[in-house]
């Protein structure tokens, strides 16, 4: 897992470093210096234009522009703050203007198109906490950041801003972030293996949802817990047995009122519960799920009406071994306002209010336990913005719980995972169903079995 630190955070770290500051500059001029070298492509008639501000960001691009010039190419530093409206036409810019801690509104000078630009730590005019940019930011090609990554290099738009972000070591000690961003590695320690003498109860998932008429939602779950390594799935639709149910799960109806009880009976022969997938939004259901929720015994993933029907209330059923899943609008219903500019503190407040782990779905997905640890997840596209892929996630963070993961793990994991299967899908056109099939393929590249 990469380091995520904010601003405030690094700068703490920074004060407890072992070398002077002027080590410490040295060593991230000579990180930018020698991407600038590569994006360049070599030294001779080169020309870079290092747009360069009053702080350490402005030293570090100093320091480049030393050690690029004692190669052999031509640079012209500017004051960030006295430079003109547009910049000389160059082989490249470094945007070393401002840096994470960037607070206000900046308007970068323009470049001329097509023209290269590194970024020092960060675009400047994005934010380093939320990622949220001033009114032109320069685009850059690609950004080195140092020790760790920051928030707004991960949340957008300072991500589509940074371009490829690459991360150098200067010697500072990131231990001590409680936020990591997810990545293959991880998830090839964390999927749990088939034991050899397994059964299909050791990882049963049961959905419950898909009310007559909305049995889409809850058949996607399903669906999605099956690909993702469940053993044995249930789908139990109060009112009614499950219509157009796909071929491998086992269907049961549940009572149209009251079937919190009929759960509760048998619910420990499943490893894991996804609940509230096309469930509809009665008040009728609303004290069955607050009992399943709050009187299971297994792990249980809370997800679309079954968060709608808790609400505020989610914090007097929930444990530390529930899930919640909400976009921004369930969100503001589990806490009465959406989430701020500051996601990842957003959802790690939530968390700890709720004593749950919470996933905040987004074009970064934050996962939050109650503790103050985050996990994100920064695969997939806008592709996965379409109907019914939140519920093949819940499905397989459900799988994933079932198979033997920790619930803050399993629901990190399902969101990378959900992610590199919207990427193998079509550019236009996806539907979730679509990623639903593609998961046995990134499962694959993880699980040894």
């Amino acid at each position: 897992m990469i380091p995520v630190v904010t601003p405030e955070e690094m700068a703490a770290i920074d004060r407890e470093a072992p070398e002077p500051v002027e080590v410490l500059i040295g060593r991230a001029g000579w990180a930018v210096a020698r991407a600038a070298l590569e994006l360049l492509g070599g030294t001779y008639g080169r020309r870079v234009v290092v747009l360069a501000g009053t702080g350490n960001n402005g030293n570090d691009g100093r320091e480049a522009a030393r050690l690029l010039r004692a190669r052999g190419v031509r640079v012209s530093v500017l004051d960030a703050l006295t430079a003109p409206t547009h910049l000389p036409a160059c082989d490249l810019v470094i945007d070393a203007a401002f840096g994470t801690g960037f607070r206000g509104a900046y308007r970068a000078p323009a470049v001329v198109p097509g023209q290269q630009v590194l970024a020092v730590d960060i675009p400047s005019g994005v934010s380093g906490l939320t990622g949220e940019a001033s009114e032109r930011v320069l685009r850059a090609d690609r950004t080195v950041t140092f020790a760790a990554l920051k928030p707004g290099l991960v949340l957008e738009p300072g991500a589509s801003y940074a371009g490829a972000v690459e991360l150098a070591d200067i010697g500072l000690d990131t231990s001590s972030a409680s936020a990591q961003l997810v990545e293959s590695a991880d998830l090839a320690s964390w999927v749990p293996r088939r034991d050899p003498s397994t059964h299909k109860w050791r990882s049963a998932v049961c959905v419950i949802g898909g009310s007559p008429g909305m049995e889409g939602a809850a058949a996607l779950a399903a669906s999605a817990a099956l690909r993702a390594g469940a053993g044995y799935v249930r789908w139990a639709s109060p009112g009614g047995v499950p219509a157009a149910k796909p071929l491998e799960v086992v269907g049961a109806e549940l009572p149209a009122r009251g079937w919190s009880s009929v759960v509760l009976a048998d619910h420990r022969r499943f490893r894991a519960l996804v609940l509230g997938n096309g469930l509809g939004l009665d008040d009728g259901h609303r004290d069955d799920v607050r009992a399943v929720v709050a009187q299971r015994d297994v792990p249980v993933v809370v997800d679309a009406d079954a968060i709608t029907l808790l609400g505020s209330s989610a914090a007097e059923a929930a444990g530390p071994s529930t899930v919640f899943t909400p976009h921004d609008g369930e969100f503001a219903r589990l806490d009465g306002a959406p989430p701020g500019p500051d996601r990842i503190g957003s959802a790690r407040a939530l968390a700890a209010r709720l004593g749950a782990v919470v996933l905040l779905k987004g074009p970064a997905t934050i996962v939050a336990a109650p503790d103050g640890r985050v996990l994100l997840s920064a695969t997939g596209d806008a592709r996965l913005a379409t109907l019914g892929t939140g519920d093949v996630l819940a499905g397989v963070i459900g799988a994933l719980c079932a198979t033997g993961l920790d619930p803050f793990r399993a629901a990190a994991a399902a969101a990378f995972i959900h992610g590199e299967a919207g990427d193998l899908g079509w550019r236009r056109g996806l539907v979730a169903s679509d990623l639903v099939e593609h998961l046995p393929e990134v499962l694959g590249r993880y699980a040894a079995d």
